[in-house]
């Protein structure tokens, strides 16, 4: 009898959520999204990939908000097709809710994280191919614009921005800082400040360059180095907790058995 209440209660405000959602139109929800707070910093995040504009910024929001919805919702018609009280339906409701929501914020910032080491890793030979190309006597803007035609990876897409920025009527020197300010890289940020400085005030900017790119070897190396350590401590544990006691219970076992056959004597 209580389910008999509750489903067709549950389909109905179901109904009505849909047929609200279907009344409003997109763009007006587009627009709640668009002015809502961002507090997780997730335009600066959006931004640091690639996807800076406010309309990735409106299609992410509205995407985690669905999906959240959604999640929330398989679990609440589990538990009223099995009987389960309300305020128990409404807490695992809010609590998939909210950890979908949480979980779909902690995938961006894996994403940017990923996007911000592969940018690193790139960064040693990027700039040693634009000190060749500066060497070789193209302009800095130019070398910057074969670097970003014939090279691969995140760090040339970055290259290609400068450019389109450049060509989109930007200063130089203000495309670069663009690019410093949406990379969240302490040695990216000072070749870009060194490079802005070299241009602007004419110093010699090959061997600046050159510093930079054997600043940048020294800091994979540590980097590297660092992750090794880590990977060294982990790979620890399976040893110690695993197939330690299984060799000590092997090469105990047989002297255990003869103190068993000698006890049963």
């Amino acid at each position: 009898m209580k389910n008999s209440v509750l489903i067709p209660t549950f389909l109905a405000s179901l109904g009505s959520i849909t047929l609200a959602l279907s009344a409003s139109p997109k763009v007006e929800f587009t627009q709640r999204v668009a002015r809502s707070k961002d507090r997780g910093s997730v335009q600066n995040r959006l931004r640091e990939i690639g996807e800076g504009s406010p309309e990735k910024f409106e299609d992410f929001r509205s995407k985690q908000i669905f999906k959240s919805m959604l999640a929330g919702l398989f679990p609440t018609f589990t538990l009223l097709v099995i009987g389960k009280p309300i305020l128990l339906i409404c807490l695992v409701t809010i609590l998939i809710s909210a950890v979908t929501y949480l979980l779909i914020d902690k995938d961006l910032s894996k994403k940017v994280k990923k996007h911000q080491l592969a940018v690193e890793s790139e960064f040693p030979a990027i700039i040693e191919m634009y000190s060749l190309a500066l060497s070789a006597g193209e302009t800095p803007l130019t070398a910057m614009e074969r670097i970003g035609a014939t090279a691969t990876g995140s760090m040339a897409i970055e290259f290609k921005k400068v450019v389109a920025l450049v060509r989109a009527g930007e200063p130089f020197h203000v495309a670069l800082d663009a690019m410093g300010r949406e990379i969240n890289s302490i040695a990216i940020r000072r070749f870009v400040d060194s490079l802005i400085i070299a241009t602007l005030r004419g110093a010699p900017i090959i061997e600046v360059l050159q510093r930079h790119a054997l600043e940048a070897r020294e800091l994979q190396r540590n980097r590297v180095l660092g992750a090794a350590a880590k990977a060294e401590i982990s790979m620890m544990i399976p040893v110690v907790f695993l197939i330690l006691p299984i060799s000590i219970m092997f090469a105990l076992w047989p002297s255990l058995a003869n103190l068993n056959l000698f006890s049963s004597t």
